[in-house]
């Protein structure tokens, strides 16, 4: 498979890079003369070469035609932050004083280093899907086997030039009156060496176990790659992962990212948060809002009300109080001028004060600070039954906010398609998470608050 010059792009972004770092390392440590003698020589081996370690642990460089914008530069903020640490590692390891210019110096060095690497990607980025629009950077690919997905396929294929795809149309042993058939799968050989065929996309659902075979072994065997595209009769999900027991291959439908084993970043993101809220605002809140709860009406400042969380085991969940105390909290959804809400109650559901004892909740380990959030056990037992899916929310802990949250849908479900929509963002949140991504929930809950954009009552 002739690939022309696509192989060069990562030695080349790699090496473009490393000039650059070098080049701010000069102007702002070697020009001002912040590091002395043979320690130049050991500063500029040990930022290189870290450099080159941590990126590729990082993956900053596996960037493919479908990776997304987003990702690469929270790539590059992920890597700045590992390569900041490594330069005032080594002033600690040589024991070197770190005066006002110095720290000035490095500061300034990363700052320029970070700036130049988001414009250089942003460029060649935009740059090469440029480029493929003008017709370079291209792989022909063909569709092997017609069904529903085929068509939706060849779509993104026609529609999304900038990727890259050129497509050459379908091959099956099948008539289609809606599709012009290319030829049969036999006739793919030969069309393959016609055109210089880079992709061939199967449809698993529809071709026979033999025609798959006899792809598998031509694409092998001339360097061709082979993709599969779904059973569309089969709901497989939109995250599914491969993973091998001894050397048997097992699809799963999808990976848990905070399940694995960088689950302690988000735990200890939950510690540090929580930890804060805790020390810093409910430590005088709740003696304060306790007071004005008491005053307008009696019962107790925090509100206790059993829901369900991780694996669907039920805990008690801590709000303050913004009822009168009645005996259908556990039976009927919190309404649009609801007659139980008190007067400071309404005031903090509308600003989500109610909610912050819940990082007590997740000090102690029930709730985290995103994810789906908990429902009373009287929802999950009602809508568990009718919406699709529903219960996939249960398989990590409920958060204090969500995404599902900052997209709007907060406050009372008035139909089943607002739940839908709940339980959609809840997944992609699960099967999607990053601590960016929590940073960005918590971000844009707080604004939210402070805008009142949210239909909280």
């Amino acid at each position: 498979m002739k690939t022309r010059y696509s192989s060069y792009l990562r030695p080349a972004t790699f090496f473009l890079d490393i000039s650059v770092l070098n080049l701010w390392i000069y102007l702002f440590i070697i020009l001002p003369d912040s590091v002395h003698g043979i320690q130049i020589f050991n500063f500029l081996l040990m930022m290189n070469i870290g450099w080159f370690l941590s990126a590729n642990i990082l993956g900053i460089y596996n960037i493919f035609r479908l990776t997304k914008f987003t990702r690469i530069v929270k790539d590059l903020i992920k890597q700045m932050l590992v390569f900041s640490f490594m330069t005032f590692s080594f002033f600690t390891i040589y024991r070197i004083s770190l005066s006002e210019n110095i720290i000035r110096y490095i500061f300034e060095m990363l700052f320029f280093l970070g700036a130049s690497l988001v414009a250089m990607r942003t460029f060649s980025y935009f740059f090469i899907k440029r480029y493929r629009l003008m017709g370079g950077n291209y792989r022909n690919v063909i569709i092997a086997g017609v069904a529903d997905n085929s068509y939706k396929l060849s779509e993104f294929f026609k529609n999304k030039r900038e990727y890259g795809y050129r497509f050459h149309g379908y091959f099956s042993n099948e008539k289609s009156n809606e599709l012009p058939i290319a030829g049969s799968i036999a006739d793919i050989p030969a069309f393959a060496e016609k055109i210089n065929l880079h992709q061939i996309y199967c449809n698993a659902g529809v071709l026979k176990t033999e025609e798959i075979n006899h792809l598998i072994h031509f694409a092998e065997n001339n360097l061709i790659e082979i993709k599969f595209i779904p059973d569309p009769k089969i709901d497989y999900g939109q995250n599914l992962v491969l993973q091998y027991y001894d050397y048997i291959p097992v699809f799963a439908l999808r990976e848990i990212p905070f399940q694995t084993d960088i689950k302690w970043i988000k735990r200890g993101f939950d510690i540090l948060f929580s930890s804060f809220v805790i020390v810093f605002i409910l430590s005088w809140l709740i003696p304060v809002l306790g007071l004005f709860i008491r005053l307008e009406s009696k019962g107790p400042i925090i509100f206790k009300q059993k829901r369900n969380g991780l694996n669907n085991q039920e805990f008690q969940v801590y709000k303050f109080r913004s009822m009168f105390v009645n005996g259908n909290h556990d039976k009927t959804q919190t309404s649009i001028n609801d007659e139980r809400l008190t007067k400071i109650g309404k005031f903090i559901r509308r600003t989500s004060i109610d909610e912050l004892p819940q990082f007590i909740n997740v000090f102690l380990g029930s709730m985290s600070v995103v994810g789906p959030r908990p429902h009373p056990i009287f929802l999950t037992e009602q809508y568990a039954k009718i919406i699709d899916k529903y219960m996939v929310r249960h398989f990590v802990k409920p958060g204090v906010t969500g995404l599902a949250q900052i997209k709007g849908f907060r406050g009372e479900i008035q139909d089943n398609e607002q739940m839908r929509n709940r339980i959609r963002l809840d997944k992609f949140y699960i099967e999607n998470w990053t601590l960016f991504l929590d940073i960005e929930i918590v971000i844009k809950t707080m604004l939210n608050s402070f805008k009142n954009q949210h239909n909280g009552y």
